[in-house]
């Protein structure tokens, strides 16, 4: 996991990976799954089962997994 403490860079992040969004100031992760529908982060979205992880800030920045950091 990486911490980003910029708003700066978490929006190029977000903006070079369709799977994230934003929601607020929480950054959105969703995946399609097969395993989602019964999972507690499944989600039903455009027709599909995926899962949802949403990335929150705390004081230090986002903690977000190490694929979407380049």
């Amino acid at each position: 996991m990486k911490t980003i403490t910029s708003l700066e860079k978490m929006e190029e992040i977000v903006n070079a990976n369709k799977q994230l969004s934003w929601d607020g100031w929480t950054v959105v992760e969703i995946l399609p799954s097969d395993k989602s529908y019964t999972s507690k982060f499944g989600v039903y979205k455009n027709g599909k089962w995926q899962t949802k992880r949403e990335f929150i800030p705390s004081n230090t920045g986002w903690e977000i997994p190490d694929k979407y950091v380049k």
